[in-house]
């Protein structure tokens, strides 16, 4: 049966698209605007109710019934459980890859996506804020160059979804001010996972729908009080 991903061509998104992707999962995409506010829509609510993108239902779930799930990590660790893929089968190598995967969801994601708010979509300039995550974005760099050089991917010898999970996150790495001429062993994995096919078809899902937030009211959806309103 067919999963349906409600997402959007941000990191978050892409972790999912390339899952689908390298798994070969039949799917429907959803485009969720959130620039326009489509994640506030009660719909998407009732499957997503931190209103982030992505989002899924998979109509064969693990009991044979409909399933929703939101928050990427958590998809990502459903996928690899109902296909058998990208998660170790043995508990050591299973538990690294979870491990790298958090590491994602705690740092990475943040770190990088707070870097990356601070340099370009801040209505101020802020010194110290600029500094503060650009610091943090290149000591993180330095943390996946030092295990890089220990391993082929995150997990060790095989792609997971750690290595899935991580790899949208760094596509923006000019913007998090990050030279990546710095950090070679994490090049050579970046060149890797950006070669893969499956990654690419995962990256030109809803390509075509991206754009720059440029005008008020996607700041405002994004950025603004409509995200910390209580729903």
């Amino acid at each position: 049966m067919t999963i349906q991903i409600y997402s959007w061509p941000t990191p978050n998104g892409h972790k999912i698209h390339i899952m689908l992707e390298e798994c070969k999962l039949p799917y429907d995409v959803h485009a969720v605007d959130i620039g326009a506010g489509d994640q506030f829509k009660p719909e998407f609510l009732a499957i997503s109710p931190n209103n982030k993108i992505p989002a899924i239902v998979d109509p064969d779930g693990p009991d044979g019934r409909p399933i929703s799930l939101f928050e990427s990590g958590a998809i990502l660790i459903y996928l690899a459980g109902k296909t058998g893929q990208f998660l170790p089968k043995d508990d050591r190598g299973k538990f690294v890859a979870l491990e790298w995967l958090m590491f994602q969801m705690a740092h990475v994601g943040p770190m990088l996506g707070q870097a990356h708010h601070f340099r370009r979509y801040a209505p101020q300039q802020i010194e110290y804020a600029i500094n503060r995550y650009t610091n943090e974005a290149r000591r993180l760099y330095g943390v996946m160059d030092h295990r890089l050089g220990e391993s082929r991917y995150f997990a060790g010898d095989s792609y997971t979804i750690a290595d899935i999970a991580i790899f949208p996150w760094t596509r923006s790495h000019k913007t998090q001010g990050v030279d990546l001429a710095d950090f070679p062993n994490f090049t050579r994995w970046f060149e890797e996972i950006s070669a893969r096919p499956a990654v690419q078809r995962g990256l030109k899902v809803l390509e075509d729908k991206r754009r720059e937030i440029t005008d008020e009211k996607a700041r405002e959806n994004l950025f603004g009080a409509t995200q910390y309103l209580r729903r």
